[in-house]
């Protein structure tokens, strides 16, 4: 039903526009106190098996929405009502900015991806600080906060913006994630090398520290798909070495060859640059997900994010050392049941496997090699 929809009408949309029509309905409907019951009941169906513990974190199941598709924290309640188990809000940048010009936002439908180049478009920091502060919770999920850099602000002044972020909004995370992997802000991914990025996740932890003195928030960094292999060695040990809580695997990708796509070249070059996101990223988010886990094992939390689309992909993540998965492009092709399949398929998998939990699970296939 969904994808007769789907080819009717949004395809025949502006992308954007249409993301801004699915976000309107999804947020109506969360206020809707019957509706909002009715459609949690139908769409977010909870396995007592899935229940997932990460980042001392307690969650209905591994599956989260990755960060993008609610920049501002304005339908948190809408993505849990859908059956998101985590719902990670941003990129949130200290200042707020309007993101690159429109048009910026592609589909590549026979690929199913997508292409953005927002460029972090969002109301701030303080804004989405307020509107976190003011939320009255309607349903139970897990909330991250994604934040990155500023555009405006020079790269040698970057730490001190990502920590004006931290101190307004580390208080409203159940996690926080530094975002140094889009490629649609210039000079941010330099901040990946480990020389930036040691004194960067320094100063910001720091600043959650001295920020929030009730917990400890845990602290995530997101890489990109791009990096050579020893750079994500780099950034595994480093994480290793300050004690991150995890890192998410992975952000959009800037490569065009080698994914197979079945979009004409002419129209991909012609949409230019961008990340791209969606099924073509599944192998190398995939294989960065596996080398991070052969490097730092269970010390530190893995999440997988990148071409997932199915309860085999999310199965794939887990078995590859994922405790956390995450997705976002896959819901523009698949609609509102698709956390419902994804749910319904991981019962299925655990069922049919030899592990009693999905933690038991968690890296299976690299203790396969090392038996």
């Amino acid at each position: 039903m969904y994808r007769l929809f789907f080819d009717l009408i949004f395809k025949r949309m502006d992308p954007e526009k249409a993301h801004h029509l699915a976000f309107a309905w999804i947020r109506a409907a969360a206020r809707m106190p019957v509706l909002r019951t009715f459609v949690a009941a139908v769409l977010a169906p909870r396995h007592k098996e899935l229940r997932t513990e990460a980042l001392g974190l307690r969650m209905h199941g591994p599956f989260g929405l990755a960060a993008g598709f609610d920049k501002n924290a304005a339908a948190i309640d809408g993505m849990a009502m859908l059956g998101f188990d985590h719902v990670e809000i941003g990129t949130v940048t200290a200042q707020p900015q309007p993101g690159n010009p429109k048009k910026r936002l592609f589909r590549l439908v026979a690929d199913r991806a997508l292409v953005n180049r927002m460029g972090f478009n969002n109301d701030g920091s303080a804004a989405v600080a307020q509107r976190l502060a003011e939320r009255k919770s309607v349903f139970r999920t897990t909330v991250g906060v994604n934040i990155g850099k500023t555009k405006i602000v020079p790269e040698a002044e970057a730490v001190a913006d990502y920590v004006t972020s931290t101190e307004r909004l580390a208080g409203h995370a159940d996690y926080l994630v530094v975002n140094v992997s889009s490629p649609n802000t210039p000079g941010l991914r330099n901040l990946q090398a480990t020389e930036a990025l040691r004194p960067l996740l320094t100063a910001v932890r720091e600043a959650a520290d001295r920020t929030v003195t009730d917990r400890r928030v845990p602290l995530l960094v997101k890489i990109a798909p791009d990096l050579a292999d020893e750079d994500v060695d780099a950034v595994a040990d480093l994480a290793v070495e300050l004690g991150l809580d995890g890192i998410i695997a992975t952000n959009t990708t800037i490569a065009r060859d080698g994914l197979g796509l079945k979009t004409p070249k002419r129209t991909v070059e012609a949409i230019g640059a961008g990340g791209l996101s969606g099924a073509p990223l599944k192998a190398r988010s995939l294989e960065v997900l596996s080398r991070l886990y052969a490097r730092v094992g269970d010390r530190i939390t893995l999440v997988g994010v990148g071409g997932i689309e199915t309860a085999d992909d999310a199965w794939e993540r887990i078995l590859a050392g994922a405790t956390l998965v995450q997705g976002y492009s896959a819901f523009i092709y698949e609609g509102p049941f698709w956390c419902r399949k994804i749910h319904n398929g991981l019962a299925e998998k655990l069922a049919a496997s030899p592990y009693a939990t999905l933690a038991e699970a968690v890296g299976a296939e690299h203790r396969k090699v090392t038996a």
